[in-house]
């Protein structure tokens, strides 16, 4: 992920390291967006499954249900070797994994169930206070270990949050939910965290949260190809719109 250092490479010169941390934010920036539109995918899967009539709550606990491995095995490995976290990291760590994982999905996750405005807006909110306040600490602890444990910890706050509200009766679901659950604990939850915070150690918080842009309107896309929902002029503007203001960004950083 890093260019080689002078050290590794005897043949390589302080110049060379230099040009190399000054590369293109280019590859960056398409990671941003590729997970932001598998991220997008998310809002596809949880209509799907709502044809099944389960809720909010345990679609959710589903999700990060099989998303907690992933994510646990990620920050243990990213994590070996390492200094151990101090009581700061983990209050931030806690921080960030509840406001952007865990509030930030289940807003969202309500607000597809009952077309409210209020809820997918502030879960939008949310995830991007996530984006902003995780620069640093990424800096501090790394994408990859910053990532298995923020969400790691939302995963519990999502299973707690079941068993909390639900009776455990409310476990039996149809057997398509558990086969979407899996597509969006994999596909639209491991693989675009684990993109997105790459593409923010590699342009920045900032940079990576306008990036995100683009997840909207693939959401919207993907509504049409998958869901048949109308197809209109305001989506093709809104696109290009969209699409001109990453080409934009890309050429300014």
């Amino acid at each position: 992920m890093r260019p080689s250092t002078s050290a590794a490479d005897p043949g390589a010169s302080p110049l060379a390291d230099r040009h190399a941390a000054a590369a293109s934010p280019l590859p960056g920036i398409a990671l941003a967006m590729a997970g932001s539109i598998a991220f997008s995918g998310k809002a596809i899967i949880v209509k799907l499954a709502y044809r099944y009539g389960v809720d909010a709550v345990t679609l959710i606990m589903y999700r990060m249900l099989f998303a907690l491995p992933l994510f646990a095995l990620l920050a243990w490995s990213a994590g070996r070797g390492r200094a151990a976290l101090t009581r700061r990291d983990w209050l931030v760590v806690a921080g960030l994994g509840f406001s952007g994982y865990y509030l930030a999905s289940f807003l969202d996750f309500a607000g597809l169930a009952y077309i409210s405005a209020a809820l997918v807006f502030a879960s939008a909110i949310s995830y991007a206070i996530y984006l902003v306040a995780s620069g640093e600490e990424v800096k501090r602890l790394g994408a990859l270990r910053l990532t298995g444990l923020a969400t790691s910890i939302a995963c519990l706050f999502c299973i707690a949050q079941f068993f909390l509200l639900r009776p455990l009766a409310a476990l039996a679901v149809a057997p398509e939910v558990i086969w979407l659950s899996l597509l969006n604990a994999t596909l639209c939850t491991f693989a675009p965290v684990l993109m997105v915070m790459m593409a923010i150690e590699r342009v920045g918080a900032s940079v990576a949260a306008q990036t995100g842009m683009v997840g909207p309107m693939s959401t919207i896309i993907m509504g049409i190809a998958i869901l048949g929902e109308p197809f209109t002029g305001w989506i093709v503007a809104g696109t290009v719109l969209v699409l001109a203001g990453i080409w934009s960004l890309a050429r300014r950083n």
